[in-house]
C-alpha cells in the first residue's frame, strides 16, 4: 500500500500526516471542510477562540455521523424486511 505524506492545515496549525495514497483527497476535503466550517462558526456565532470553533466542529460533524448512522441502520432493516417479504412472496410462487 502506498503511504504519501501530507500537510492539512487545521485552524491555522499545520498537521502533517502519513496517509494511505488512497485516502488523500478525502483527507484533504475534509481538512477544507472544518476550515469553512471554523470560518462559519466565527462569522455566524459568538465563537471566542479557534478551540470553541473546533468544539462546535466536532458536535456538528458527530452529530452527522451518527444521524447517518441511525438512517443507514434503518434503510438496512428496511431492506432486509422486504427482501424477506419478497422471498417469501416467491416461495410461495414456487409452490
Amino acid at each position: 500500500m502506498e503511504v504519501r505524506r501530507i500537510t492539512v492545515n487545521i485552524a491555522g496549525r499545520v498537521y502533517p500526516l502519513n496517509v494511505p495514497a488512497a485516502e488523500e483527497e478525502t483527507l484533504r476535503k475534509v481538512g477544507k471542510q472544518i476550515e469553512n466550517m471554523i470560518k462559519d462558526f466565527e462569522q455566524n456565532f459568538d465563537v471566542r477562540d479557534k478551540q470553541d470553533a473546533l468544539a462546535m466542529c466536532a458536535l456538528k460533524l458527530g452529530t452527522n455521523a451518527e444521524v447517518f448512522s441511525l438512517n443507514y441502520e434503518k434503510n438496512i432493516n428496511s431492506t432486509n424486511e422486504r427482501l424477506t417479504q419478497i422471498n417469501q412472496s416467491l416461495n410461495e410462487i414456487g409452490k
